[in-house]
């Protein structure tokens, strides 16, 4: 209650006490020792009393109904009322001093009386709530029967479904329950978590080509694209289950069969597939539009490094000392979009996401980096000589890569953080004695990034404090490949070995193993895919038939699929996924040949 109404009440508490005393005087002397303020004991006058407490009590919910920081708090009224009363007052009052206190005890109760149950409009009650989580909605919804319909609202679940990632493409209008398809949602992450940590689901080998050798292997939302050694590249589209991947034509004129030069880089995004090949070529495909490229383009020399935007059809390629940009026009015919030189020739090389019609990619060229924007020159973004860069990744303002410490001064090697926009060093993260082969920034969760050494850690990095966060001896060699989500490490090792690991807990959940290194990692909450990528491109068993030999020395794929009930290593063997008419038989032991029906 504020300062005004204490007054008000005063007041009008004074004039009631005015006419109480008057109307004793005209009274018999009988009645004059009864109680004021009592109005079954004054017939017919009563009921102006009555009117009178009835017109205060009034007022005072008026300024009740007020929101809590316009009222007076529980102790300041009653400090109020006590001093409103002077020495006479409080002896003509007599009774009506109990009645007051009681008043003031009633407003006591009326301040646990939700403000927008009695003014406030519906709409701004849910601008409210929206500031709440699902546990804060739930609290609410047990207060009362008007907070149970602000609380439940299809707005406000809708909302939280949006924020935690659940159907992100969905409309308010799809469903008619948000809060039960909330809690669908939350039951099924769980499940999913839960078979991440036990390993409870199905794994697929993907189908090989048994006269080529694993070259390299890239994927994007459970999309795999695999170049080999034939000359071939193929897609799977892990997410249907239906592993029986095309092939990508190439458009060569070959003479001999046999003869098309490897498969240097493969990338992919949600529409193109590129693939680069060891003779300079490089050709575009559309995944919307067929098998055949539909675009096709010539390096004089091999091509070093390839990189694909993961958001719009931006392919950048190195070859030599030029890096060229190429993405399609207004029209849709690729053409040019930049072309840059640069002094030494390109290791590593990546496409900074979010630019907009402006690409810009990043490149590494032994101790040189570049930060290369169309319509610009090449400039040098780091450079220390003597220190080259062991590994590289970016995002869309920063770029992260490993740097190897020679010469005479050793500092350790460490990974050096730079904003792509100020163009300068933010962090120089650890001082580890082996060198950095991979680091993933663009996956990891805000304000940290995982790292992979040769000396056979994976370190995650505190941006915020430049620090490590934790350091964990993963593998019998060097790390390879690695990522990280909010609670688990995905880590590949050269000695062929994927490990899973909690690293809130600090504790290994499961690892497999394969013959060759991990040249690729790739995850989410419904699935991972793996691949073991050869050191040597050479088939060394030209005899097909001999099934274990060949396999032993052609690299792997591998997808497993968590969503799925029941346990990885009780999966379906690939054969029993084929059907009977498959030609090449002569690719399995006969042993495992008898029935392959559809699973």
């Amino acid at each position: 209650m504020a300062d005004h109404s204490l007054d008000e009440f005063r007041r009008h508490w004074q004039e009631e006490l005015a006419q109480a005393q008057a109307l004793r005087k005209r009274r018999r002397p009988e009645a004059a020792e009864r109680r004021p303020w009592r109005p079954e004991v004054v017939p017919g006058r009563g009921e102006q009393q009555a009117s009178g407490y009835l017109a205060l009590a009034q007022g005072l919910l008026e300024g009740a109904g007020r929101p809590p920081a316009a009222r007076a708090t529980r102790a300041e009224r009653q400090e109020a009322a006590s001093r409103s009363r002077s020495p006479p007052a409080r002896e003509a009052a007599g009774g009506g001093e109990q009645l007051v206190d009681q008043l003031i005890r009633d407003l006591n109760e009326m301040d646990d009386v939700p403000f927008f149950d009695i003014q406030l409009p519906y709409e701004l009650a849910i601008n409210i709530f929206q500031y709440l989580d699902r546990k804060e909605l739930g609290r609410c919804a047990q207060v009362s029967k008007t907070w149970k319909v602000i609380a439940e609202d299809e707005v406000l679940w809708y909302r939280l479904c949006q924020q935690e990632g659940h159907l992100p493409e969905s409309s308010i209008s799809d469903y008619s329950c948000w809060k039960l398809i909330f809690q669908e949602c939350r039951a099924k992450e769980h499940m999913l978590r839960t078979n991440w940590k036990n390993r409870k689901g199905a794994v697929s080998e993907l189908e090989h080509i048994p006269d080529a050798v694993l070259c390299d292997v890239h994927s994007h939302d459970g999309v795999v694209i695999a170049g080999y050694t034939s000359g071939d590249v193929r897609v799977w589209d892990t997410r249907t289950w239906d592993y029986t991947a095309p092939f990508l034509e190439s458009d060569y004129e070959e003479d001999e069969p046999g003869m098309q030069p490897y498969v240097s880089f493969v990338r992919i995004n949600s529409s193109l597939a590129v693939a680069a090949y060891e003779d300079g070529f490089l050709n575009i495909w559309d995944l919307r539009t067929g098998r055949y490229p539909i675009h096709r383009f010539e390096h004089d020399a091999r091509i070093q490094a390839l990189a694909l935007s993961q958001e719009d059809a931006t392919v950048a390629t190195a070859s030599a000392f030029d890096v060229v940009m190429l993405r399609p026009n207004e029209e849709g015919y690729w053409q040019i979009a930049a072309e840059f030189e640069v002094q030494k020739l390109v290791d590593y090389l990546e496409i900074v996401p979010g630019t907009g019609r402006y690409p810009v990619a990043v490149a590494t060229a032994g101790d040189l980096v570049y930060l290369l924007k169309a319509e610009d020159s090449a400039r040098t973004l780091h450079y220390v000589y003597g220190q080259p860069v062991t590994c590289l990744d970016v995002s869309s303002n920063q770029a992260a890569f490993g740097v190897k410490s020679l010469g005479w001064v050793y500092e350790g090697n460490k990974i050096l953080v730079y904003s792509l926009e100020a163009e300068r060093c933010l962090s120089k993260l650890g001082n580890a004695l082996g060198d950095f082969t991979c680091v993933n920034l663009r996956d990891s969760p805000p304000n940290l990034m995982v790292s992979g050494n040769m000396d056979r850690r994976v370190r995650i990095h505190d941006l915020r404090t430049d620090t490590i966060a934790l350091s964990i001896s993963a593998h019998q060699l060097g790390v390879s490949s690695v990522q990280m989500d909010d609670w688990k490490i995905v880590s590949g090792g050269e000695e062929g070995l994927v490990s899973v690991w909690d690293y809130r807990m600090n504790q290994k959940l499961w690892e497999v193993h394969s013959r060759h290194p991990v040249r690729h990692i790739s995850f989410n909450c419904h699935r991972l895919i793996t691949a073991h990528v050869p050191y040597e491109r050479v088939v060394r068993n030209a005899d097909l038939d001999n099934f274990v030999t060949h396999r032993r020395h052609r690299g792997l794929i591998q997808a497993y699929e968590f969503a799925v009930e029941r346990l990885a290593f009780q999966s379906t063997v690939p054969i029993c996924r084929s059907s009977c008419d498959t030609i090449p038989g002569y690719n399995y032991d006969l042993a495992l040949a008898f029935p392959c029906d559809d699973i």
